[in-house]
C-alpha cells in the first residue's frame, strides 16, 4: 500500500517553515498576526531588539516557528472528532510529534531566559546631560528663530534698503 503522506499537514507546513520561516505564513491572518504579536513580546521581555544578541535573535525565530508549528497541530487535533486510533488502540501520530515540539519550545524558551529583562535606562547623569545639551540645542537655534511681530526682511529687499539709507 503506497503511503499517501500525512492528513494533517503538520509535515508539509514544517518543511515551508523551515525553508522560509515566518515569511512562509500569510501575515494577513489572524493567527499569524497572533503570532507576530507573540514574538515581539517576546524580544521586548528579553530587554528589546538592541539588547539582543544574534544568536539570542535566531533562538526567538526558532522559538516563533516552533509555536506556529504547535498552532499548526493544535488547530487539526481540535477539529478531529477523536485523537485515538482505534484500531491500534493508540494517540495518533501527530500528539507525538506536537509533545516533541513542545519540548523543543520550553528548552528554547529555557535558553534565552524566563526572566524579564528591564529595558535599559540611563542613569540620573545622562539624563542631565541630554536635557541640558537638548536645552543649548533650542537656545542656539532660538537667535535665528522669528518672534511675532518681527518684520521680516528678504535678502533682496535689505539690499535695496541698505543702498537707499547710504
Amino acid at each position: 500500500m503506497a503511503n499517501k503522506g500525512s492528513r494533517h499537514g503538520l509535515n508539509r507546513a514544517m518543511t515551508r517553515i523551515k525553508l522560509r520561516g515566518l515569511d512562509a505564513i500569510d501575515h494577513r491572518t489572524t493567527p499569524a498576526r497572533a503570532l507576530l504579536a507573540w514574538r515581539e513580546q517576546l524580544i521586548a521581555d528579553l530587554g528589546g531588539v538592541d539588547a539582543l544578541s544574534a544568536q539570542k535573535l535566531a533562538l526567538v525565530n526558532l522559538a516563533a516557528t516552533t509555536r506556529a508549528l504547535i498552532d499548526h497541530a493544535d488547530n487539526w487535533l481540535l477539529t478531529q472528532p477523536s485523537i485515538i486510533n482505534k484500531r491500534r488502540k493508540a494517540f495518533v501520530p501527530i500528539v507525538a510529534q506536537r509533545t516533541a515540539l513542545c519540548d523543543s519550545l520550553s528548552r528554547l524558551l529555557a535558553h534565552l531566559g524566563l526572566q524579564r529583562v528591564p529595558k535599559a535606562i540611563p542613569s540620573l547623569q545622562d539624563y542631565l546631560r541630554s536635557m541640558e545639551a537638548e536645552k543649548a540645542s533650542k537656545t542656539a537655534g532660538a537667535g535665528t528663530e522669528t518672534r511675532p511681530g518681527d518684520a521680516i526682511v528678504q535678502p533682496e529687499e535689505r539690499q535695496t534698503h541698505q543702498e537707499q539709507s547710504g
